[in-house]
């Protein structure tokens, strides 16, 4: 490890700056201003130009010889991520999550492999021009009634009944339309590929589901809190098993979102790296940010 890494008194934070700020402005993005608040180092990247590949313009405002730092910002991609890291990397600065992890974390073909047994049997193609043709030995292979169908990171409960649930995995008209439309409205968003996913039901007896978010830092539970989507449900899941296989995914910073099954098992629904995961309104974000800073780089 190079003497600038070791030498850096604390893990700093960057964070997304604000894009209706100066182009010199070193003031964060306000969503993630309260992650700054609790860390002694912060610095700003700007997301725009990382997004549209103006790498170096995107990092331009990153001290020289920062050293070690967390990514606390919106999505990337995993090929933006990694333009992010080399570009970091070349001012001295080490992001301690590093572009492989990021997309083991992010997206699903990387984490459901580990966490197979603690998440709804799921099935996946990068190959779009030949989706009609994969939807028929993607529905034999699942064995399920019912699935739901997302890209590599993201659905669209949104539109639940139209571009997410199928209801009837073996009727082909049914799961086309709703295949078609998911792609329809995910656009130039859609993110990697297609992926069918077993449908499990989490509904309580009430219609809500119970869920929650847990946030691990070198394997250990640091933080467990509400979803996003359900700030006001405070919940405990049973973590069993999770550690094992948060550990085979070998990514030091990630977050696991569960929901109770209607059974009342708690399944795994969605794994995240935790640089680009959200915190519930009313949070106290301060323990797990805490925990970050102090993080240093394997020796």
């Amino acid at each position: 490890m190079g003497s600038e890494f070791e030498e850096a008194p604390v893990t700093a934070l960057l964070l997304c700056s604000d894009p209706l700020a100066s182009a010199r402005s070193r003031r964060p993005d306000p969503h993630f201003a309260r992650d700054g608040e609790h860390a002694a180092t912060v610095a700003v990247i700007d997301h725009d130009a990382l997004v549209r590949g103006d790498v170096e313009d995107a990092v331009r405002r990153v001290p020289a010889g920062l050293g070690p730092a967390w990514y606390r910002g919106w999505m990337l991609t995993a090929s933006r991520y990694a333009d992010l890291e080399a570009a970091l990397a070349d001012r001295g600065c080490l992001l301690l999550t590093t572009a492989s992890a990021y997309a083991r974390a992010h997206e699903l073909p990387g984490w459901y492999p580990v966490f197979a047994g603690h998440t709804p049997a799921s099935v996946h193609t990068a190959d779009l021009a030949a989706v009609e043709d994969w939807l028929a030995r993607a529905a034999a292979e699942l064995g399920a009634e019912a699935a739901i169908v997302k890209d590599f990171v993201k659905s669209r409960k949104d539109a639940w009944d139209t571009a997410c649930h199928i209801p009837d995995l073996g009727d082909t008209e049914q799961r086309l339309r709703v295949v078609n439309r998911f792609m329809e409205l995910q656009g130039a968003d859609l993110y990697g590929g297609v992926v069918l996913r077993a449908f499990e039901d989490f509904a309580a007896a009430t219609g809500a589901t119970r869920q929650a978010r847990v946030w691990w830092l070198d394997g250990e539970p640091v933080q467990t809190t509400a979803h996003p989507d359900t700030p006001q449900v405070r919940v405990s899941p049973d973590l069993t098993g999770l550690d094992r296989a948060v550990a085979a995914l070998g990514c030091r910073f990630v977050t696991t979102d569960l929901a109770r099954r209607s059974d009342g098992v708690w399944r795994v629904i969605e794994v995240g790296d935790g640089q680009v995961s959200d915190f519930p309104s009313g949070t106290d974000i301060g323990p797990l940010i805490k925990a970050l800073t102090a993080a240093r780089p394997p020796a």
